[in-house]
């Protein structure tokens, strides 16, 4: 499948990590989303309904990564896979990048993050 929904910068404060302070301060982090989606009956009829809502995607995403502190952005990131798999049946796979710019890490760095593929598993 070469259709995409992508989603970019999308910036939520959270409270995730390892670090006590972590917990207590929060930090900003970055969610980029790429979806997998078949978009040619969207593409011909022009309706919403024959794809997949950009806003429902980012709730989605938003209650998934706000919805528990998380120590890993790794498990994070899993949950939002996850979430949009369950919520969305017309997303075949999807790839969350999670950014932690301001990761408690001693060295001098733009952004450290993962980045995880999900698609979804075939009924057998």
């Amino acid at each position: 499948m070469s259709d995409r929904i992508f989603i970019t910068g999308l910036t939520l404060h959270a409270y995730h990590g390892v670090m006590a302070h972590e917990a207590k301060v929060g930090q900003t982090f970055g969610i980029d989303l790429e979806l997998a989606v078949d978009l040619s009956e969207a593409a011909r009829s022009d309706k919403v309904a024959d794809t997949v809502s950009y806003d429902a995607v980012v709730i989605c995403t938003t209650e998934a990564f706000l919805g528990q502190r998380f120590r890993l952005i790794e498990a994070a990131a899993g949950r939002v896979a996850d979430a949009i798999l369950a919520t969305f049946p017309r997303v075949e796979s999807i790839a969350v990048t999670i950014h932690k710019p301001h990761a408690p890490v001693a060295a001098t760095f733009s952004d450290v993050g993962v980045r995880l593929e999900r698609a979804r598993t075939p009924a057998r």
